[in-house]
């Protein structure tokens, strides 16, 4: 009885959080990036994907949502603290790191033959009929090519090469499939957007759609976009991916969470990825 009336007490605090903050529009502002080979806009803005627009018209990428300092980080690939890790990526791309020598620029080439993959992913594989999402395909060259134990979905050298990976496809839109062989995936990462997970009996939709540009203690709450995934992440100092920060917006609820890289995670990552649909990928994001 005690811990149902402080759920009940959570959730109330919770919701006179919400309605009682201050109301933050995204910034207007416009993203160029100056990289190696010169600058490249951004488009972290733009008309919400049909399968939206009658719950958000206009999608904004989370860096409108961020303090100018943030913002400003990811302007410049030299100040983009996260482009350390990236090129830690590079090192174990070119690495010989397989049973037999293999490495990934020995099947590949150089990263740049990964461009495009990030903009399109998740996807089905056409093989196998499979829901993957780029942890998967790195996972399957370091079983299957290289001989090697399977990456830890959230471990350092996954998300190296995560980073890395994304890179490639820095400024491309993202357009990942929803119909066909990903209808039924894509049903159900809608389906646990709306559902209330935890104690505090709240959803996705709850944040990053109900109550989108509200003041949740210091946070800005954004429309959830996952185009700047991977991101740095200043508050972790270290890189995040998409299925690391479901794994925490669901222990945030007070549920017991699913595993990242789990089937209901790379659904759920295929249907929030499509409301960005769009939205150029950023390659490398950096938030607070």
């Amino acid at each position: 009885m005690r811990s149902h009336i402080a759920t009940l007490a959570a959730s109330a605090a919770l919701g006179l959080a919400l309605t009682g903050a201050a109301v933050a529009d995204p910034v207007e502002d416009s993203l160029t990036v100056i990289t190696e080979d010169g600058e490249l806009e951004i488009v972290t803005r733009t008309a919400a994907p049909d399968h939206l627009k009658d719950v958000l018209p206009t999608i904004y990428s989370g860096w409108h949502y961020r303090e100018d300092e943030t913002r400003a980080l990811q302007r410049d690939d030299f100040d983009n603290p996260g482009m350390v890790f990236a090129d830690r990526g590079h090192d174990n791309w070119n690495a010989e790191i397989g049973t037999g020598g293999e490495s990934c620029a020995s099947c590949h080439g150089g990263p740049e033959s990964m461009k495009g993959l990030r903009a399109v992913t998740p996807r089905v594989d056409a093989k196998t009929g499979k829901l993957m999402i780029i942890e998967d395909y790195v996972n399957a060259c370091v079983t299957e090519r290289m001989g090697l134990e399977a990456w830890g979905v959230t471990g350092d050298k996954m998300k190296d090469m995560l980073a890395l990976i994304s890179l490639q496809s820095r400024g491309e839109t993202v357009n990942v499939a929803i119909d066909g062989p990903a209808a039924p995936f894509w049903e159900k990462g809608k389906e646990m957007y709306y559902t209330r997970y935890g104690q505090l009996e709240m959803s996705c939709a709850n944040c990053h759609e109900d109550n989108t540009g509200q003041m949740i203690r210091a946070d800005h709450l954004s429309q959830g976009q996952i185009s700047g995934m991977p991101v740095y992440r200043l508050k972790d100092a270290g890189v995040v991916s998409a299925q690391q920060r479901f794994v925490g917006c669901v222990r945030d609820t007070r549920a017991e969470t699913f595993k990242a890289g789990s089937d209901e995670f790379k659904a759920l990552e295929l249907y929030v990825a499509s409301r960005g649909n769009g939205l150029s990928v950023e390659g490398l994001g950096v938030r607070h």
